[in-house]
């Protein structure tokens, strides 16, 4: 088998996921961008989060040319990423209990906002305590994450509850257990994994949903262009004036 008859093997199954979040989550996306479009409507503020390889996808919306400036990045020291190291920290830092509670009471969160928790598995403590706390603040959690590992894995939380337990709205990235596409007699752990092409595609689906429903209401969406085309960085400049007290990665 070749190279690229897996590249294309690949492509397909990503291209198939794709076509099952657009079928069968339509009303969920469509749900959360109108909450995103509330909430920006009425003077509040939009968070994302991700722990891990789940942070790329919070990561691609925040600060980014086209997207919602009003999107701020949620961050827990060493859980951001892969840039801790060893790398295995932060899959640890992931499950200590506590955690989450400490970064939203040092958080610019307050009631009346959004946060998007993005989990693959929804199965550990730091997403399930980020929920839980977030709400209990009086902020909207909108999850992402597979539904399919609370119904194949076990809680990691002592609630034995996952991430889509305590979110208002859930988006499910239908990636199966494991995250990996593809399996070769010849290699002995399936691989290919598509979370991250998947969950980024779905999180931007909503707030191209959230943009659309502000314009609906006669509202300019707060977009931001790419610095890279002229007048860019001008155009940027007057949004961050505009929304300098809901925009937090600019401090």
């Amino acid at each position: 088998m070749s190279d690229r008859t897996l590249a294309g093997q690949y492509l397909d199954a990503a291209i198939g996921l794709l076509q099952r979040v657009r079928d069968e989550e339509a009303d969920a996306i469509t749900a959360a961008g109108t909450l995103l479009a509330d909430t920006v409507a009425a003077g509040g503020r939009l968070f994302a989060f991700g722990a891990g390889h789940s942070s790329l996808a919070a990561q691609d919306v925040v600060y980014r040319a086209g997207g919602l400036a009003l999107m701020n990045l949620l961050a827990v020291p060493g859980a951001v990423g892969v840039d801790v190291v060893p790398a295995t920290l932060g899959s640890a830092l992931e499950r200590v209990d506590g955690l989450a509670g400490a970064v939203l009471d040092s958080s610019p969160l307050r009631s009346g906002d959004v946060l998007v928790v993005v989990s693959l598995s929804g199965r550990n403590a730091l997403p399930v305590e980020m929920a839980l706390g977030a709400r209990a603040r009086g902020v909207k959690v909108i999850g992402v994450t597979s539904v399919a590992y609370a119904a194949e894995t076990t809680s990691r939380h002592a609630s034995g509850t996952f991430l889509k337990d305590h979110c208002d709205l859930v988006l499910d990235s239908k990636i199966a257990v494991g995250d990996a596409e593809l399996t070769l007699d010849t290699v002995p752990a399936p691989f290919a994994p598509a979370s991250t092409v998947v969950t980024a595609a779905l999180l931007q689906a909503v707030l191209a949903t959230a943009a659309g429903a502000l314009a609906d209401r006669g509202i300019e969406p707060p977009l931001l262009r790419s610095g890279n085309v002229d007048g860019g960085h001008e155009w940027n400049a007057r949004v961050f004036d505009r929304y300098a007290d809901r925009i937090f990665y600019r401090h």
